[in-house]
């Protein structure tokens, strides 16, 4: 029987309407969104199906927005497949994935997942809004390379630095806005086939994010953690993790450390893994797996809930 990891997206595969598919075939998530709701103190369901999307792509609520919507799409997954559901063996998510990935593996509550996103996108939008900063895509280098183009690029004072290893060819450095624009136009004569400004409201996974990490700390340190039934690949070393003592050190880590996107899933295709499903808005991580799985010459299925 092949091994099947469940996955969670992050920060950017929210859009206006992304909920309704899935309350549509689970009704039963509509509960997921009232508890929210309560917890936030505005009506996610509403933004989630109606924006407006500038307030969707805000760090502050398309963190609970996506964390929220991926749970409304387990709900689909466990009415719809409750074989594969109880056939996971371990969990993974994109940065703020992760505390979905927690919150099905059963280390964190759905009520804890909630305030703990709340505070850190609110966090990580507070310290963006204090240094001007943000993300840029390079498509189609290496990482030696693009570490190279950071090392040239960085301006005096300032900081760039790769953020996400998402697959190969997909690297997104963060940094001070002159350095990231700077790394573009380094990319570029470096022929890379493509740099993309990301949409986002600054340099996360940098050390520009440590005001978020000293409010974050404070939110986890007073939250409740349980050993996880499965482990869940940790986006700070690409390693699996079980026991709650490491779970708080791993997510205030995570705000200032790369995300180990390619490293987690090569991990998971190398302990055997031969079946993963994105569980949440989107197809991103479908398209990131397949791209790895063709550099390993693996054949991965990788399956979504509603296309």
């Amino acid at each position: 029987m092949s091994k099947v990891a469940i996955l969670f997206p992050g920060q950017g595969a929210q859009s206006v309407g992304m909920a309704a598919p899935f309350l549509e075939a689970a009704p039963s998530a509509k509960a997921l969104f009232d508890q929210a709701s309560e917890i936030l103190g505005y009506d996610l369901l509403e933004v989630c199906n109606n924006g407006p999307a500038e307030k969707l792509d805000s760090t502050a609520v398309s963190q609970p927005a996506i964390f929220v919507t991926s749970l409304a799409a387990l709900e689909v997954l466990k009415a719809q497949k409750p074989d594969v559901v109880e056939s996971f063996s371990a969990a993974a998510g994109l940065s703020l994935g992760e505390y979905t990935a927690l919150v099905f593996a059963g280390a964190l509550s759905f009520e804890q997942g909630v305030r703990l996103v709340k505070e850190r996108g609110e966090a990580m939008q507070a310290a963006a809004d204090a240094a001007p900063s943000t993300m840029v895509s390079l498509l189609g280098l290496d990482r030696e390379k693009i570490e190279e183009i950071c090392n040239e690029a960085r301006q005096p004072g300032e900081v760039l630095q790769v953020a996400n290893l998402l697959c190969p060819g997909n690297i997104v450095v963060s940094g001070h806005k002159p350095s990231c624009e700077k790394a573009a136009e380094l990319a570029t004569a470096a022929g890379a086939m493509k740099t993309i400004q990301l949409a986002v409201a600054g340099a996360f996974h940098t050390p520009i994010m440590a005001p978020a990490r000293e409010r974050l700390a404070n939110a986890l340190a007073s939250a409740t953690f349980s050993d996880a039934r499965i482990p869940v690949i940790s986006n700070v070393d690409a390693a699996p993790h079980t026991s709650a003592s490491e779970f708080a050190g791993l997510l205030v880590e995570q705000l200032v450390s790369p995300v180990k996107w390619e490293d987690s899933m090569r991990a998971l295709v190398a302990e055997g893994y031969e079946a993963m499903y994105e569980v949440g808005p989107g197809r991103v991580l479908r398209g990131l797996m397949n791209r790895i799985g063709r550099d390993m010459k693996k054949k991965i299925a990788v399956s979504g809930v509603v296309d």
